[in-house]
Order: structure tokens, then C-alpha cells, then sequence
């Protein structure tokens, strides 16, 4: 019964208007990765635009455009990784009227906002220094290793385990939290996501910032690494994988 009523207020307007963000997202993402004449014969509007979308002009000129991107990406990956946690805001919400979602996302995306500007500085910087191609994918074996390494390390950080806990306990998080408000609490929540899942996006300049099939993965990676049931089976293997897989780049 209660799984039944949840699902309902998961058909609620916000939550479509969440859903639509989510999917538009994921097609600006995919637009780009199709080929220029195919957006044209389409007549997808803007298509020279979203065509040269993932590809980084020189120097800081094309820094709004990487931005724009990076901003989607965010968007688009991290967004669904919420879902538990605003089930359960709507959870303590039902039985009133308390308005807050939005700003409750609002604040969430904005970290993530802050996040797209740190990358699209560090991606000019990056390509600036010839350590990656147009498309965002590093073109150093040491640079790769060194991603990979830090990614794997961190994920046996305390930072990333006090980070991981409160997203694994979004009623806690919200009963500690409650007074502060859904714009606050949205910071905060962006806040702990970053620091649970900043490693791993920055492993995108490994793969490539624009490959669909990493950011796939990575978003059901960071989704699974918050379910507690799940999570904590996941963390520490994925640890080492990654730290295994930097030394093997080296070498391949």
C-alpha cells in the first residue's frame, strides 16, 4: 500500500517535469554525438551548434560552450542519482502541503554547476598543456594512470565514506536538516553527492568527456555506490579495479 502511494505522487507534475529534464538532457547529449549532415537532415534546430557541442576551441574562447556542456553532463548523470533521496523528501512531505522540490533540486544542480565551472577550467587547462584531444579524452598513458589512481585511492578515503553515508540515509539526513529549509538542504545535498562522486566524473577525461557509453556507466555506478544494500559492496572492489587499471595503462 505504501509502495502504491509513493508511486503515485511519483507521477505528480514536478516529478514529470523532473523526469523531462532528465531525458532532454540525455538528447542534448546524444545530438552531439551525431554526425553533422545527419542533425542537418534532421533539421534538429541549432544542429551546427550541438554538432561542435563536445569540441573545445582553443584556449579560453570556447570556455561557455565546454561550460554548456559540462553543465548538461552534470545534469544529466547526476540527477538520477537523487531519485531515492527525493522519494523520501516526498515521503515526510505527504501528509501536508510543504512546497520545497524545486528548491530542492535547484540547490542540488547548483553545486553541480560549480563543479561544470572547476571542469571546463581544468579541461582548457589540460588541452592547453596538449594532455587532451578535442573531444576531452587525455592523450597521456600518465595522465590516465594518475586519474585512475586517484579515483580508486579516493574511493578508500574517509571523505568518500562520510560522504556515502549520508547519501545511504536520506531520512536521517533530512530529520537533522529539516530546519534549515529545501534550499539549504539542496546545497547540502549537492554538496555531499560531489563528494561522493568527483572522482569518478573526473575519470570522463580518461574515456572521453563526450562517451555516452562512460557516462552511462558512470551514472549507474554513482546510483548503485548511494543504495545502502548495494552500495557497500560496491565501493571498495571498485577501488581496487580502478587502482589495478592504473598501472595497466601504463603499459598498453
Amino acid at each position: 500500500m505504501q509502495i502504491a502511494a509513493q508511486m503515485r505522487r511519483m507521477r505528480a507534475p514536478h516529478w514529470l517535469g523532473f523526469y523531462a529534464l532528465v531525458i532532454a538532457g540525455w538528447g542534448v547529449l546524444y545530438a552531439t554525438q551525431l554526425p553533422p549532415d545527419l542533425l542537418a537532415a534532421a533539421e534538429v534546430y541549432g544542429a551546427e551548434f550541438w554538432a561542435t557541442l563536445c569540441i573545445v576551441e582553443p584556449g579560453w574562447a570556447g570556455a561557455p560552450q565546454l561550460f554548456l556542456m559540462w553543465s548538461v553532463m552534470a545534469g544529466a548523470m547526476m540527477a538520477p542519482t537523487l531519485v531515492p533521496t527525493l522519494a523520501t523528501w516526498e515521503d515526510l512531505v505527504a501528509a501536508g502541503h510543504a512546497p520545497g522540490f524545486s528548491l530542492l533540486l535547484g540547490g542540488y544542480l547548483l553545486v553541480w554547476l560549480g563543479f561544470a565551472v572547476l571542469a571546463t577550467a581544468a579541461q582548457i587547462t589540460l588541452s592547453g598543456a596538449g594532455l587532451l584531444n578535442p573531444l576531452g579524452e587525455s592523450t597521456s598513458r600518465w595522465l590516465s594512470a594518475a586519474l585512475l589512481a586517484g579515483a580508486g585511492a579516493y574511493q578508500f578515503s574517509t571523505l568518500k565514506e562520510a560522504c556515502l553515508s549520508r547519501c545511504r540515509r536520506p531520512l536521517a539526513f533530512f530529520m537533522q536538516h529539516w530546519a534549515e529549509g529545501p534550499w539549504r538542504m539542496g546545497l547540502r545535498l549537492g554538496a555531499l553527492c560531489l563528494g561522493c562522486c568527483w572522482a569518478l566524473m573526473a575519470l570522463g577525461f580518461v574515456g572521453g568527456t563526450m562517451n555516452l557509453l562512460w557516462m552511462g556507466g558512470a551514472m549507474v555506478l554513482m546510483t548503485l555506490e548511494k543504495l545502502p544494500e548495494i552500495g557497500r559492496h560496491l565501493t571498495r572492489p571498485l577501488g581496487w579495479l580502478l587502482l589495478a587499471a592504473a598501472p595497466v595503462m601504463l603499459i598498453i
